[in-house]
């Protein structure tokens, strides 16, 4: 609400202008330098962003992040997709793809044919997440997908070249918008292949995303409410301590969900191993004789939504966030209201 409220008291100097003016590149400006300060990114590091979300950042790293051979753990249907635009590249070789079950993950491998490692920090569609660290003795960049891990989520950014997410997560905003933080390995190697003369779109060229990330700009049009809404939430997180009161939250609130989880004799964590669950996006699992896509169904008749599972994970379960602006009090209430319905079945 308080973000809202921002935007309200400075919605007729801010929207409406173009993006290329001073009232919105300052606030481009205030997220760069935020984020900066919210991951405590070692000189050198550099916060890009631009239009199109997530989906979209995949496929611009098919043209100027990877050479010519990337790894990927695919561990749920989002670490999955950008194997999958790699792989329907016609100018890269076929990617070294390592699986695991859902409800795990795999380990990355070095491979010294391998020049970016594609890692995921949280995989919002079954509620696993991972330690960020650089594969042993891999020389290739790390280029991690923190679209629901990052602002809830731990992590040391010497052990990432590329950590890009999109901003309606952890950082309570809209979509439509994909920020990297890349190191000076990520950005020579965006150079190097802008000058190669490697053929890009230019609403995918990071090159041009680069250049105009430096001028606290976009290359085309953003939707302005959406970084106005991120620039209070990131600038919330830093009032109040940083990545360590952010990332709190989220940790605050996943230890009363599995708790109650372990306790109930209806519901179990989805993710056996504690150490890889996700503290932002929580699975659970139902006993077979209580339809959790009905309690999603009379949760959201009486005003408690989203809690629906993934659809293409196809289990009994209820997919519950725990992003930094959800009050831990509110989850557990969530839980009291579950609790409530299934007594009433």
């Amino acid at each position: 609400m308080e973000q809202l409220d921002a935007l309200v008291a400075d919605g007729t100097t801010y929207m409406g202008t173009s993006h290329r003016q001073a009232t919105v590149r300052n606030k481009v400006g205030e997220v760069r330098e935020g984020l900066n300060a919210l991951f405590s990114l070692p000189d050198g590091y550099e916060v890009l962003l631009g239009n199109g979300g997530t989906t979209t950042f995949w496929d611009a790293a098919t043209f100027q992040l990877i050479s010519h051979h990337s790894q990927h753990l695919s561990f749920g249907e989002f670490s999955s997709k950008f194997a999958a635009a790699v792989k329907s590249a016609p100018h890269l070789s076929d990617p070294q793809i390592i699986e695991s079950e859902v409800g795990s993950h795999p380990m990355a491998e070095a491979n010294d044919e391998v020049d970016l490692y594609a890692l995921t920090h949280n995989e919002t569609s079954t509620g696993v997440m991972m330690e960020i660290q650089r594969p042993p003795g891999a020389k290739g960049l790390v280029a991690v997908d923190a679209t629901s891990g990052a602002g809830g989520l731990m992590v040391d950014p010497t052990q990432f070249d590329c950590y890009y997410f999109a901003p309606q997560k952890s950082f309570a905003s809209d979509g439509g918008l994909w920020l990297a933080l890349c190191s000076p390995a990520a950005i020579e190697r965006i150079e190097s292949l802008a000058a190669a003369d490697r053929w890009t779109p230019a609403s995918l060229d990071l090159k041009i995303a680069l250049d105009n990330s430096r001028l606290n700009q976009t290359y085309n049009t953003p939707a302005l409410a959406t970084i106005h809404l991120l620039a209070s939430q990131i600038k919330w997180m830093n009032d109040n301590g940083g990545l360590s009161f952010s990332s709190g939250r989220s940790r605050q609130s996943a230890e009363i969900l599995y708790t109650w989880a372990e306790a109930s004799d209806f519901a179990t964590p989805f993710v056996s191993n504690p150490a890889h669950r996700s503290k932002v996006v929580g699975t659970i699992d139902f006993r077979d004789d209580i339809d959790a896509t009905l309690i999603a169904k009379i949760l959201r008749a009486n005003g408690v939504v989203d809690t629906d599972p993934y659809r293409k994970l196809g289990r009994n379960q209820l997919r519950i966030a725990m992003f930094p602006a959800i009050d831990p009090e509110d989850v557990a209430s969530l839980l009291a209201c579950v609790n409530y319905v299934v007594g009433h079945l």
